[in-house]
């Protein structure tokens, strides 16, 4: 290998291994262009045909669309260079064993199982919009496609649907995830072209390119996200990957913390360009066919009439392209609780419980709320990792604390981590703050409780009842 040192038989045998429980070594290092495709991929996805025309239901408004996702997305990719990147280049860590090691073993078996779990409702998700390209398939009328209020089966047809398709990606998603990057890669460029393709066919038949005036809702659109909505959930539809550190996975093996600029080929293609695109979708099937916004339509319907069934099978492959790597990663994440589960096993449950998600259309019908409470569980572990690492030496706390100290469950980890998320979900549900508000907030109070409880706990009973126990005995 150019450019690399020469390795000795344990080397060798290391470099088709993971890295699960040990630094990526130099010779393992991946330089940009392994990372812009796979983002690419990764956020150009079928869910983009939802969130788009979720934006025309909420009521937002075309200043917010086209300069709150610019400045989100801008916000995100930012997030990812200057936060993520950096820690995963000094640690090159997954993110498990870096909180197993802050943490310690069996407290870090609580993030895994939420982890698996709500990665299985993401992937479920991606399985309701690719089953919507199926309806075609079938004779007219038999059938029916879920709405925006939709949150039960709609039928038979749907329930099959939902699992034959959920079935193919799990059983992908077992091949490994080699052959999961490998198709997203080579599947992102056509992708991104077929939601331009989408864009353009609605503008030529709505005879205008004033995007500006298409995207302004009619007056007495009651505004459901403001600007300052759209920009937090742009910049925390990710959170647990970035903020939450869950991408220290993957750019562990950035040769530089430059490769987290890889982020804005999701961002601002996969995202940005496709939610406008997508958004324009609803907005011909509202002006041209009287479709009630609030209700929407399924994205199959609407690709299809577009582009035709070209449309229908870039809606299958985007949701696989992206329901794969997720299915697989919440299998990681149950087989991380069970070590002696193998991941086959480990897989076909999340697959199973992605295909359970799937066929109920609550998840992907309310994606707005959804990744925000996804990254309110998840992402205010990051804030730990931020504290452990800018600011530990400083405040005199040992870097990775249970690992340091010899514990297996620091309570002040969990503690930190489970106040803010309780409060946090307190206020969504008693006074319906807007999911992806709450990210922020939630990470950097987990961060400060961190810190403080460290001092207030040092390696007290509390913080490390274990060693406790084998003092007194």
């Amino acid at each position: 290998m150019e450019g690399c040192p020469e390795m000795n038989d344990d080397s060798a045998a290391e470099a088709n291994s993971e890295f699960e429980r040990q630094p990526v070594p130099d010779y393992a290092l991946k330089g940009p262009s392994s990372f812009w495709g796979m983002y690419a991929g990764e956020h150009t996805a079928g869910t983009e045909f939802m969130i788009g025309p979720l934006f025309i239901a909420w009521g937002a408004t075309a200043s917010s669309l086209i300069f709150g996702l610019l400045l989100g997305n801008l916000l995100a990719v930012l997030t990812w260079r200057y936060l993520t990147a950096p820690i995963a280049v000094k640690q090159r860590l997954t993110l498990y064993y870096k909180m197993e090691k802050i943490g310690g073993s069996t407290l870090v078996k609580f993030y895994n199982l939420a982890n698996g779990l709500l990665f299985c409702f993401l992937a479920g998700s991606m399985v309701t919009v690719s089953a919507t390209a199926v309806g075609p398939f079938f004779p007219e009328g038999t059938m029916v496609m879920p709405t925006f209020e939709d949150t039960l089966p709609t039928g038979i047809a749907w329930v099959v649907s939902c699992a034959a398709i959920g079935s193919i990606m799990t059983l992908v998603a077992m091949k490994g995830y080699g052959v999961i990057a490998k198709v997203g890669h080579y599947a992102a460029p056509w992708m991104f072209l077929v939601f331009v393709a989408c864009a353009l066919v609605t503008l030529g038949r709505l005879q205008t390119w004033d995007v500006w005036e298409l995207l302004t809702p009619p007056v007495g659109t009651k505004e459901k996200i403001s600007f300052l909505g759209v920009v937090f959930f742009a910049w925390f539809c990710n959170a647990a990957m970035h903020i939450g550190m869950a991408d220290l996975s993957i750019l562990r093996f950035a040769r530089n913390p430059n490769c987290g600029w890889a982020s804005a080929a999701g961002m601002f293609l996969g995202h940005y360009v496709a939610w406008m695109c997508a958004a324009l979708l609803l907005v011909y099937w509202v002006r041209q066919h009287g479709i009630d916004p609030t209700k929407g339509k399924d994205p199959g319907t609407m690709v299809h009439d577009a582009v035709g069934w070209g449309g229908l099978i870039c809606i299958i492959i985007a949701g696989w392209t992206t329901a794969n790597p997720t299915i697989y990663r919440a299998g990681l994440a149950f087989q991380a609780i069970y070590p002696g589960m193998s991941r086959m096993t480990s897989t076909l449950i999340a697959g199973g419980l992605c295909i359970a998600a799937g066929i109920f259309p609550a998840f992907a019908m309310n994606l707005l709320s959804f990744v925000g409470l996804y990254g309110t569980v998840l992402a205010p572990i990051g804030g730990i990792i931020l504290a452990d690492h800018f600011w530990g030496q400083a405040l005199g706390l040992p870097e990775n604390r249970a690992e340091t100290i010899g514990s297996k469950f620091d309570f002040a980890v969990l503690l930190s981590w489970l106040i803010p998320v309780g409060i946090g979900m307190y206020g969504y549900v008693e006074y319906h703050v807007f999911p992806s508000y709450l990210p922020l907030p939630c990470t950097l109070a987990t961060g400060v409780l961190y810190i403080i409880f460290c001092k207030l706990f040092g390696s007290s009973r509390l913080a490390y009842p274990e060693r406790a126990h084998d003092s007194v005995r």
